[in-house]
């Protein structure tokens, strides 16, 4: 049997904690150290048993993999100097604050040859796989509709930060979805952003309606608010987060010239028969197959360990897939300050969505 990979977490904040939970529950990974730079917080962790370090370089010399779980600015210079010490790499969403700072992040490990994984979790649920291998049966994609709408309590902006431009629903939470549609139809070449802050008020945009275009010719709509209040996102649609109530309605439908399949329950629709698809024939409805609910960071972390280990491995989101949903995420923000559409290529490298 193989030794557990050794591997620390950078960052105790919210997310790094729930990686450390994760790393703890996981067979094929070992907690060597948590690094926290701020003292007081450092103590209080060492205080439940758990191994701490102040810094990247005082992690034991065991230690063959990081997850970098620090604020977005710190993600390319943690992700740096762990690659510098011979760690492969795992950084929570967003890769970096700007494309410059991927691209560099992405040279440094394959410099190394050394993994770089993005932390976009959503690819290891089963029904993620499932819908993308299940769009072979409905055809050519010809366009995909999603509606993201929930109303987050007004105390989450009394953070000062919050209310300010660069900290909307577009940079915080649009980049699970960009990935998701990437992970399931390809690439994005363009994207065009309406975005309004009409309902809060605030600097920042409350909501944004966005339309795609892929490289394989599919159109896709997104709606995404934090304003309005509705059943239907990831979050509620799939149970994912205990803290959100699960409603199982679909939030995603994709249209192709053959049928059409809501995700994530993976309805599909479908003309029973042969012959040529066409609008005067019924549809059958075909229910999806169930799935376990599982962890997707206790399935992304245990990915993680087998690549580290030299498995091959298509769902994971690598540097260069984290770099891609960076990319058209910045771009939803710069076309909706613009004005205009913003194709892949146009974002500056230093755009940091505001």
């Amino acid at each position: 049997m193989t030794a557990p990979l050794p591997l620390c977490v950078v960052g105790a904040g919210m997310i790094g904690m729930r990686h450390v939970e994760v790393a703890q529950a996981c067979d094929t990974v070992r907690l060597t150290a948590v690094v926290e730079a701020d003292a007081g917080r450092r103590a209080a962790l060492a205080a439940q048993g758990l191994p701490v370090a102040a810094a990247l370089d005082d992690v034991p010399g065991e230690t063959r993999a990081a997850i970098v779980a620090t604020p977005t600015p710190d993600h390319g210079p943690s992700g740096q100097r762990a690659l510098d010490l011979g760690m492969a790499v795992l950084v929570e969403k967003p890769l970096t604050g700007t494309i410059d700072e991927a691209r560099a992040l992405i040279a440094a490990a394959r410099a190394a040859g050394l993994p770089l994984i993005t932390g976009h979790h959503r690819r290891c649920h089963p029904f993620s796989q499932a819908a993308r291998a299940a769009l072979a049966e409905i055809g050519a994609p010809v366009g995909v509709q999603g509606l993201w709408s929930v109303r987050k309590h007004d105390t989450y902006y009394d953070v000062p930060w919050r209310r300010q431009p660069g900290a909307g629903p577009l940079m915080t939470n649009l980049s699970h979805e960009i990935d998701l549609m990437r992970f399931l139809l390809g690439d994005i070449a363009q994207v065009t952003a309406l975005t309004s802050h009409a309902r809060r008020g605030l600097a920042v945009e409350d909501t944004a309606a966005l339309a795609f275009r892929f490289d394989n010719g599919a159109l896709g709509s997104v709606l995404i608010s934090d304003a309005g209040a509705s059943p239907w996102s990831f979050e509620q649609s799939s149970g994912e987060n205990p803290e959100f109530p699960r409603s199982g309605l679909d939030y995603l439908r994709i249209v192709g010239e053959a049928g059409a399949l809501a995700f994530p329950s993976l309805t599909r629709w479908q003309q029973p028969g042969g012959g040529e698809v066409e609008w005067r024939k019924p549809f059958e409805e075909l229910a999806g197959a169930p799935f376990d609910r599982i962890d997707p960071l206790l399935a992304q972390v245990g990915r993680f360990a087998a690549v580290v280990g030299g498995a091959l491995d298509d769902v994971l989101c690598t540097g260069e897939d984290g770099l891609a949903a960076l990319e058209m995420t910045l771009a939803t923000a710069l076309s909706g300050q613009t004005g205009r559409p913003v194709r892949r290529g146009e974002v500056p490298g230093d755009f940091r969505g505001t």
